[in-house]
């Protein structure tokens, strides 16, 4: 089964990023190949979380599917790596779900921490949605667990070049901008959901958890795991599941349906998924850049190699690398698909140029769309302006092959049509009296022939003009030599032969005209397409753009309220300076960022 815009839907998860022998990570290719097909943005949410705690369950439950990613049921630790799900959204039209499941952290057998970190951060990097599955409560031994989120900023970092003062923001400040909306999940939840006798919702018990008391101490792995959470993530939900079944009914999960799991985990799941479906976001890289299929695949690519080379993954290298791949190929897709479908659709040759340019419009039309929509971070339309003049080059060759076929059937035409007449002149039957009243009706009767002919392009009337004007001398020729006609009678037929001569040649004149002034109106008409599609996706970035920077002011200013309540004084004064810069790059995004590359784009394609 296959659905509009992407690729053959997926009946189980494969492998994105396997282990190697020597502790390493590589992309698997078949992952690859699989999301280069898909087009439309993708969701992404991954699970983490301790091996063995039902994280493939819920991926599954997501997916909407029985069975798919490995559940198990020994204390084996099934998945390896990082498997990758692809399933058509289930809410958001023209929307790719892509779901990965984590290998379990903190394997016994595996014994290792380095490895188990690179896999979350992979986890953190890739997805919209980032869901950390646990077990029992949230406490100190559950914070504890957590401790791969205190290694983020060693193992990831936004730029590797230093930037100006005004344009500095805290890691923490970069991170929550760009990081995932974070979920967590608490299986086999037993307690009651209150504080002091009063209740609580499944949020309100994650925040208290994560609440730093004055006294703690910051040299303290869980004071930084708290601290992280709340720095880094931006959007926090928590959710608490019961136990959905007996432990002998849980050895073989994947055979139970609903009715035989607990009623309240079947409410608990359904809430989850539904959550996950209405507010997970597509994925986006810093300033509202969404990601198609094949990016996130180019993405992985990168991170996966920066890990292999020993390097720290940064965000803006591979924004960098992102752009630079993508925009090459979006312009050679676009232009592709163009000269394959003109080539297709146009019948040489067009009886008008405007038969041409309808044609050009309606492809090239799509041509910028296919473009639009793969292009990432195109700095200053550096590709667009080349996907418009390699555009340009090919509806200038399909003009000239136009013109060339045209002129080539014209000429075939003039052949047959004017055939008689050139066998009566080789054949001298217009030298002798009358011969010049001969040759001008034969030439009349031909030229009208011709012109009832249909299908011979935009060039038959040059065509038609050059042999005319050839065929004059050889009328001039005969006339001389008419002894039938007096003096002034030839007079006559000469001025008569030169405004017929003229004539056509006027017509010539007046239809290039028209094919000159149909050129500049294709011009314009694509300027205008250019700008237009280009418009609607920079407003559209803007408003992504915006929407980031203030998901990040509220998430800022909520923290800097709490942590006043909490005494970290010195601590808020940084994040108030924090939220000054975020909201001067608010105003800025809100005046118009964007209209500058519009402006640009705009003079250089005049």
């Amino acid at each position: 089964m296959a659905f509009e815009g992407s690729y053959a839907e997926m009946s189980a998860p494969i492998c994105l990023i396997n282990n190697t022998e020597d502790g390493g990570l590589v992309v698997c290719e078949e992952a690859m190949k699989i999301l280069d097909q898909i087009t439309q943005p993708v969701v992404v949410v991954a699970v983490v979380g301790l091996y063995r705690t039902g994280k493939s369950y819920l991926m599954n439950r997501l997916a909407r599917k029985q069975r798919g990613f490995a559940l198990g049921s020994t204390i084996e630790s099934k998945t390896k790596g990082i498997w990758m799900w692809c399933v058509p959204h289930p809410q958001k039209k023209d929307h790719t779900l892509v779901l990965l499941d984590t290998e379990g952290l903190g394997d016994v057998d595996k014994g290792d921490e380095k490895h188990d970190v690179w896999i979350f951060c992979m986890a953190v990097l890739l997805s919209s949605t980032l869901v950390y599955n646990s077990l029992g409560t949230i406490d100190n031994t559950a914070l504890e667990k957590l401790h791969y989120v205190t290694k983020l900023t060693e193992h990831i970092k936004v730029s590797s070049q230093p930037k100006g003062k005004e344009e500095m923001y805290n890691t923490s400040t970069e991170f929550m901008r760009v990081f995932p909306s974070f979920v967590w999940t608490v299986r086999d939840f037993t307690l009651e959901l209150e504080i002091d006798g009063k209740p609580i919702t499944a949020d309100e018990y994650l925040e208290n958890a994560l609440n730093i008391k004055p006294g703690d101490s910051r040299n303290d792995g869980r004071y930084k795991t708290r601290s992280n959470l709340r720095d880094f993530f931006a959007v926090r939900k928590c959710f608490v599941f019961e136990r959905p079944a007996t432990s002998k009914k849980m050895k073989k999960m994947e055979m139970l349906s609903d009715d035989d799991l607990e009623e309240d985990f079947v409410k608990e799941a359904k809430e989850f998924c539904s959550y996950v479906y209405s507010s997970a976001k597509a994925k986006t890289m810093r300033g509202g850049m969404r990601l198609t299929g094949r990016m996130l695949a180019t993405l992985a690519q990168t991170y996966v190699d920066a890990v292999s080379s020993g390097q720290v993954p940064s965000l803006d290298n591979a924004v960098e690398s992102l752009s630079r791949i993508q925009n090459s190929r979006a312009v050679s897709e676009a232009v592709d698909f163009y000269h394959s479908e003109m080539i297709k659709k146009v019948k040489f040759p067009t009886e008008t140029q405007q038969e041409l340019s309808d044609l050009h419009s309606v492809v090239e039309k799509e041509a910028i769309s296919i473009f639009i929509r793969n292009s990432f971070n195109d700095l200053d339309q550096k590709y667009q302006k080349e996907l418009k003049t390699q555009l340009e080059h090919e509806y200038g060759e399909l003009f000239t092959q136009n013109k060339e076929e045209s002129r080539k059937k014209s000429r075939s035409v003039i052949s047959q049509v004017f055939g008689p007449l050139e066998e009566g002149i080789r054949e001298g039957a217009y030298l002798r009296p009358g011969g010049y009243s001969r040759f001008c009706r034969a030439l009349e009767t031909a030229n009208q022939e011709y012109k009832l002919k249909k299908g011979l392009g935009l060039m038959s009337e040059e065509v038609l003009a050059a042999y005319l004007m050839e065929k004059s001398e050889v009328g001039s020729s005969i006339l001389a030599t008419d002894c039938s006609l007096s003096e002034a009678e030839q007079k006559i037929q000469v001025e008569k032969l030169q405004r017929d001569v003229l004539e056509q040649k006027n017509k010539c004149l007046e239809e290039q005209k028209k094919i000159q002034e149909q050129q500049i109106r294709d011009r314009q008409k694509s300027y205008e397409e250019h700008t237009a599609q280009l418009m609607k996706k920079l407003e559209e970035e803007r408003e992504r753009h915006r929407e980031e920077i203030q998901r990040t002011i509220d998430a800022q200013f909520k923290e800097q309220t709490r942590i006043k309540m909490e005494g970290f004084l010195k601590k808020s004064q940084e994040m108030e300076k924090e939220i000054n810069k975020l909201k001067k790059e608010e105003n800025k995004v809100e005046k118009g960022f964007f209209r500058s590359a519009i402006d640009k784009f705009c003079s250089w394609f005049k």
